[in-house]
């Protein structure tokens, strides 16, 4: 493996590990954990993809934190209260021994300085752009940030918790989705990318629809979307929206994909998409989908539907909608 910030901070001996005991991981997302023993490592990861790549790899992974560990490593995410989240739970599960590692654009500075507020901290390790620290910070001294965690209800009365997308107010496009959606959308419909459920609420105030699929990789947002959407119709899977087979075909398909993955746009995320939206149809299927003008999509949705429209929209987003998929599965 290939070294990392974290592996150089070990070898350097500016951070240590125990020599025996569980070590949890939060924040894991796809990144490699060289330096860390695999063999005593439980990793907590919400992301179903990066979940599947590292059980594969031999990792003990779960969605849920330890009960207890010797040391928790939190990789720092992009947000900083879903951070702070992150640090109360591995120190409720370490007896508040950690190791940070995080990069300056996801805001390792100001955690750095916040942290030493609240307990001891090492000096911190520098490279590649980032920061490795080790801290020993009680647990009561993250009650706040604990409770954080917990989630509450958004502007729009949804429940959220951080880190999910658009856990404050729901995402414009969605609005503007939601409004445009027609009266009958068929008996059986797939959400793809499901988020908290904002959009299925609004598909299920149609009498006809039978089934609702709700499809979501990220386990906290599809949690919370269990908890806004309480309807027996709806049914739930924690997978991957680009490579989910569901075991019948959809009257249609309705989504808002994502087109980042960290901070690096990905418009081939929202192009998978569609292509698997495609494979899921019936042949008189329909896909309804909402994006940012500036996204290459017309042409992915004309390689794989017949029919393709633009059916409204702001200067920020445009509404597509595809009809007859012209890739079967």
């Amino acid at each position: 493996m290939m070294d990392t910030r974290l592996s150089l901070a070990l070898d350097a001996a500016h951070v240590a590990l125990p020599e025996a005991g569980d070590i949890a991981v939060f924040g894991a997302n796809g990144q490699s954990l060289a330096g860390l023993p695999v063999e005593r490592l439980k990793l907590v990861c919400d992301d179903v993809i990066a979940a599947r790549a590292y059980a594969a790899q031999g990792y003990d992974v779960s969605t849920e934190a330890p009960e207890a560990a010797v040391l928790s490593v939190v990789i720092v995410p992009r947000g900083r209260i879903e951070g702070r989240v992150m640090f109360a739970r591995g120190a409720a599960v370490a007896g508040g021994n950690l190791i940070v590692d995080g990069l300056k654009t996801d805001g390792i500075d100001s955690h750095f300085k916040e942290l030493r507020k609240r307990g001891d901290c090492s000096a911190a390790f520098s490279k590649a752009h980032g920061k490795v620290f080790a801290c020993k910070i009680a647990p009561e001294a993250m009650a706040d940030w604990a409770a954080l965690g917990e989630g509450r209800e958004n502007e729009a009365g949804f429940f959220t918790v951080p880190g999910v997308f658009s856990s404050e107010k729901v995402d414009e496009g969605s609005k503007l989705l939601a409004a445009a959606l027609p009266a009958s959308l068929g008996k059986q419909v797939a959400d793809l990318g499901s988020g908290w459920g904002f959009l299925s609420r609004h598909i299920l105030e149609r009498e006809s629809v039978e089934e609702l699929h709700l499809v979501e990789a990220s386990y906290a947002a599809l949690s919370c979307a269990q908890k806004n959407v309480q309807d027996a119709r709806a049914q739930f899977h924690w997978d991957d929206a680009m490579r989910w087979e569901p075991k019948a075909n959809f009257d249609s398909v309705v989504m808002n994909p994502p087109f980042h993955k960290g901070r690096k746009g990905m418009p081939e995320l929202g192009q998978q998409f569609i292509e698997n939206a495609a494979r899921m149809l019936k042949g008189m299927g329909h896909l309804y989908m909402v994006a940012n003008r500036h996204l290459p999509y017309e042409d992915s949705l004309r390689a794989h539907f017949k029919f393709v429209e633009e059916i409204g929209g702001n200067t920020r987003f445009k509404l597509l909608h595809a009809a007859k998929p012209s890739r079967k599965r």
